[in-house]
């Protein structure tokens, strides 16, 4: 996350990715070849997770979907979550 949005890094460039498995403790050339010969199946994976985020209403980054049903988006601070939390909380013991 830190190398997309904080560092804006261009995280689908390969050489980018194998920086970045390098930095978490994985082999890069390993990391490389896992991703070409599985591109295919990684890409639908993607392509899957997206479709899924806009069929719960995810329109923008960060989105925080809470129990499956209430997305929260944009970078909101720690009571706001609770707000939300405790409004899930009631409606399930309403």
């Amino acid at each position: 996350m830190d190398a997309y949005f904080a560092e804006n890094r261009t995280i689908s460039d390969p050489n980018v990715l194998a920086e970045i498995a390098a930095q978490c403790g994985a082999d890069p050339g390993s990391f490389i070849s896992y991703v070409v010969k599985h591109q295919e199946r990684l890409a639908q994976d993607v392509i899957d997770d997206h479709n899924a985020s806009i069929e719960h209403g995810v329109t923008g980054v960060p989105t925080i979907l809470l129990d499956e049903i209430l997305p929260v988006q944009g970078a909101q601070d720690l009571d706001v979550y609770v707000q939300y939390i405790q409004r899930l909380i009631d409606r399930r013991h309403a």
